[in-house]
């Protein structure tokens, strides 16, 4: 109960500092750097104007997200408030807006009963099953004497999946109020339903399912997940990975454990990556093969991610080092054999980056040669619509 006091406490603090720190990168991008040096989705959150005073403390202090988040964009929020946000969505990470058909304002009802649903679940999973299955009795020393391996194993992930629950209900119960006031609406999915989602922070599905650490990072946390990318990733010159993990333990909290959790989670990424790019693709077919590399996959990915919160729960050096040593550092020795034996491939991060400058000064030059005065995204899509209409007007000539 202190821990989860304490967590409330200063929650807040770690929500502001997220919003504080994306809207001076979002200024910056827009008012200081010029559009051929930005990723697509820095293009589509820059700010380019100044915000007032009352916009400023408005996003920074809204009723809706001030306790528990989740975090949201700038652009997005004013959107919101100006009452755009049922016409005008945001497709997909690239950042690109585009107009939605004329409808009437969607109704939130049912995503939040769902929602709520969900939290009434979890929290009664919490208060009945977690108190019963504690992360602590992992460094019991009558346990750790007298229990088999593969108990040792599943203990560790049943408790660590009993303990996930607290984060749904808090997690999920923000994002139904934030869409109860109107918030979080991401346009129509291709059956016509409306979409509540653009700020939701989790996907239990894929979490619970996830076959690699990718995998389990970009469906947990989802808002803080995109903070990281946006504000240190994304921006990182040397060692991107080591520096967003470090950024990420250092917004948690002066905890030991949270130290420990995050400099694991570098061992287990970088491994995890190296094994995905290095083996996976011998894997595909045929489909029986692939159904077993993805059982497998998911057993090893549940273990590790258990195995790396575990000091992020108890919080502590002594305890987080009793655990780890009753496992032998195991699965750290593992991960730094995998980096030392497996050759690591050059991310992709460089070479997306360097394509996204050519295509920003591509469109820049195109943008330039048409005289256009509106924006890269807009250029490109008229140049397009140009062509083809000579193309149309040629070939009804012929005709």
């Amino acid at each position: 109960m202190i821990i989860i006091g304490v967590e409330n406490m200063h929650n807040p603090m770690m929500i502001i500092t997220q919003k504080i720190t994306s809207l001076a990168y979002e200024i910056h991008d827009g008012m200081f750097r010029k559009d051929e040096e930005l990723t697509a989705s820095q293009r589509g959150l820059a700010v380019r104007r100044m915000p007032s005073l009352l916009e400023y403390l408005s996003y920074n202090c809204n009723f809706m997200g001030i306790l528990a988040g989740p975090l949201c964009s700038y652009k997005d929020y004013i959107t919101f408030i100006e009452g755009r946000s049922y016409h005008m969505t945001r497709s997909g990470e690239n950042g690109k807006e585009e107009i939605q058909n004329e409808r009437g304002e969607p109704s939130p009802n049912v995503a939040v009963i769902q929602k709520l649903l969900v939290c009434g679940l979890s929290l009664l999973f919490h208060l009945t099953i977690s108190n019963t299955l504690p992360v602590e009795y992992n460094i019991d020393e009558n346990f750790q004497a007298t229990a088999s391996w593969p108990t040792k194993v599943i203990y560790l992930y049943i408790s660590l999946l009993a303990a996930r629950p607290k984060y749904y209900f808090a997690w999920t119960l923000a994002d139904a109020i934030n869409n109860a006031a109107g918030f979080g609406f991401r346009g129509y999915d291709e059956n016509g339903t409306a979409r509540w989602d653009l700020i939701s922070n989790l996907r239990i599905q894929q979490i619970e399912m996830s076959t690699s650490f990718k995998m389990f990072l970009d469906n947990w946390n989802i808002q803080t997940a995109l903070w990281l990318k946006r504000v240190c990733y994304e921006r990182a010159s040397l060692s991107p990975t080591i520096q967003t993990f470090v950024l990420s333990a250092i917004w948690h909290g002066v905890y030991p454990g949270y130290y420990l959790t995050f400099l694991t989670g570098v061992v287990m990424t970088l491994a995890a990556r190296a094994m995905r790019n290095n083996l996976r693709h011998y894997f595909i077919k045929p489909p029986q093969l692939k159904l077993l590399y993805d059982v497998i996959t998911w057993i090893v990915t549940q273990v590790a991610i258990s195995y790396t919160v575990v000091p992020f729960v108890l919080l502590s050096v002594k305890p987080s080092f009793m655990f780890y040593s009753s496992w032998y550092y195991g699965l750290h020795i593992a991960g730094i054999l995998v980096l030392l034996l497996l050759p690591v491939k050059k991310s992709q991060r460089g070479k997306n980056t360097q394509e996204n400058v050519q295509l920003a000064r591509s469109k820049k030059f195109d943008e330039r040669e048409n005289s256009l005065g509106q924006n890269s995204f807009s250029t490109t899509n008229n140049v397009c619509n140009q062509n083809q209409e000579i193309a149309s007007r040629h070939s009804s000539l012929k005709q």
